[in-house]
């Protein structure tokens, strides 16, 4: 049963972040102006992308170390750019009630990460 809650936990959370994330990159293409670039490359992009590789990851139940690697890579973006955000350094798009949005990025991916590694406990103990 906790096996389960954790599984689809998981799913919810890579589900909110991929249509939050997309809607960026829908906003990027249209305007230009729908994130912060890093050398040219839309960020919301790099996020998008990783929300997609951790939900076939967790969908397929393989690749765990891909599913880390881009949770990692993400949640690190999210942690310098919340840093850059609160330190008044750069600026995060922000939701329709002001809040950066960097900041829930790095809610969701640290909240994946944890969840994964509980999810992969619970199931090497049964």
């Amino acid at each position: 049963m906790l096996k389960q809650i954790t599984y689809y936990s998981i799913l919810v959370i890579l589900i909110i972040g991929l249509f939050g994330s997309g809607a960026l990159v829908l906003e990027e293409f249209k305007t230009g102006e729908g994130c912060p670039k890093l050398l040219h490359v839309p960020m919301c992009l790099v996020v998008f992308i990783c929300f997609t590789i951790p939900l076939v990851a967790h969908l397929f139940k393989k690749w765990n170390v891909l599913y880390y690697v881009f949770t990692g890579l993400a949640g690190s973006i999210a942690l310098v750019a919340s840093i850059m955000q609160f330190t008044g350094h750069a600026e995060c798009p922000k939701t329709a009630s002001g809040t950066p949005m960097c900041y829930y990025s790095l809610v969701l991916f640290s909240s994946l990460i944890l969840l994964k590694i509980y999810h992969l406990k619970t199931n090497k103990q049964k």
